[in-house]
């Protein structure tokens, strides 16, 4: 054994061999490249690896970290729950379950009513898509190129790119997609067979794309006239992501169903959920009351976490920290963009939920392994490998969203010199 062989090469060892012989070999090759250590702890918008390295996380869990990492009053309400009753029985009335779905019903907008409480996004639509059917009676949907409503096989089949799809062909039937940001694409594709419209306020993992204004009002027009449900897939943008508790208050649009998720605990436990209009509610479960349910879903632990979530972004106005901190975040991407221009094509977002893109394949992953070289953390968006996400906890302050912007200019100016030795 080398002498310069340590303690924490083993560590690394041992999981990188475990992640090639027993998880995924394809993963370990991808976080391997990347610089990736071994999680150890976290604490606020840090994490820390097996060597005791910190790094300032500015993926967030893919949005799931909006408070940051062991929010204390999470912690707190976690710890409750476990003391108390983590899983439900199933058979008697829940508190919990009735508390956080009239919160839910308090902050979102219009008639939305209901709640179902399931454990992840992707679960969140399948049920949405059920319900639409119900109410509907009609089973064609339209989705949207670069959409991404999740990888289970309903959600795959509304999910716009053709990679994650093909393997598992032939997924669900009737499925369109049109051009998102595009209400006139949606009305022509419209037929009899068309129950629902499903698109997210602002496409996540196509590269963090927001449509122009008035594209959720008029798809909204849209379905009002021809009896259509409308989904807003929240997932990603819920519970203020976007600089306002939930990004369709931006156009003040009210869907008939919204799916939420990773932010709705605050990244302490696994917790997705529906909500639908009285109307909707009734065509689902006014014949029988568990035509969909969930084993896990609505435990008292994932209920009473995700309720202390919401109240903690009211009390610290997380909503406006995340507008200021994305303006800030936007205008110090920009200056880096304005640099390299031949480099970086864009960048753009709302919110805490930004996205840069590079003008070439690959230079978004080499920016990656830069910047976590400088102890900042990030990711590509899934539909399009061509550009950084950032979307850190909300609770980020002025000195980290300078920090990151500093560490981003830094990498991207390292690849670019890479990729000028590569094309020498």
């Amino acid at each position: 054994m080398p002498e310069s062989f340590t303690e924490d090469d083993a560590v690394l060892g041992r999981v990188i061999y475990q992640y090639n012989r027993f998880v995924n070999p394809g993963l370990a090759r991808l976080l391997a490249f990347a610089g990736y250590g071994v999680e150890q702890r976290a604490e606020g918008c840090y994490l820390y690896d097996h060597t005791g390295r910190k790094f300032l996380d500015c993926l967030g869990g893919y949005g799931m970290f909006g408070l940051g990492h062991r929010h204390p009053r999470l912690i707190a309400a976690a710890k409750q729950a476990l003391d108390e009753q983590p899983m439900p029985s199933k058979v008697f009335f829940s508190a919990h379950v009735g508390a956080l779905a009239e919160k839910l019903a308090e902050i979102t907008p219009g008639d939305l009513q209901f709640s179902f409480f399931c454990n992840s996004g992707t679960e969140a639509v399948e049920g949405a898509v059920k319900a639409a059917r119900a109410a509907s009676g009609r089973h064609g949907i339209i989705s949207t190129h670069g959409g991404y409503h999740g990888k289970s096989f309903g959600s795959l089949s509304l999910t716009g790119r053709e990679k994650f799809q093909k393997p598992f062909e032939p997924l669900l039937s009737g499925v369109k997609f049109v051009q998102f940001g595009d209400a006139a694409a949606v009305e022509k594709a419209v037929d009899g067979s068309i129950g629902a419209v499903i698109v997210e306020p602002i496409q996540g993992e196509s590269g963090i794309h927001v449509p122009p204004e008035g594209y959720l009002r008029e798809i909204r027009k849209i379905c009002d006239e021809r009896g259509i449900v409308f989904i807003l897939d929240e997932v990603q943008t819920g519970f203020a992501r976007t600089g306002d508790m939930f990004a369709m208050n931006h156009e003040q649009v009210v869907p008939d169903i919204a799916t939420f998720a990773k932010g709705l605990s605050g990244g302490i436990v696994p917790i997705g959920a529906f909500m639908g209009t009285p109307k909707v509610w009734d065509a689902l479960f006014g014949e029988n009351p568990v035509v969909h349910t969930s084993t896990f879903g609505g435990g008292p632990l994932a209920c009473r976490v995700a309720l202390a979530a919401i109240e903690v972004i009211e009390e610290e106005r997380l909503c406006e920290n995340s507008s200021a901190r994305g303006e800030q975040m936007l205008k110090g991407l920009q200056q880096v963009k304005n640099r390299f221009p031949e480099l970086l094509s864009a960048v753009r977002g709302r919110g805490l939920m930004i996205g840069a893109e590079f003008a070439i394949d690959d230079a978004a992953e080499l920016c990656i392994a830069q910047m976590v070289k400088r102890d900042v953390v990030a990711a590509y968006t899934l539909n399009n490998p061509r550009v950084i996400r950032f979307e850190p906890p909300l609770t980020i302050n002025h000195a980290q969203v300078d920090e990151a912007v500093n560490v981003f200019g830094e990498a991207v100016a390292e690849t670019a010199e890479l990729v000028a030795a590569v094309n020498a």
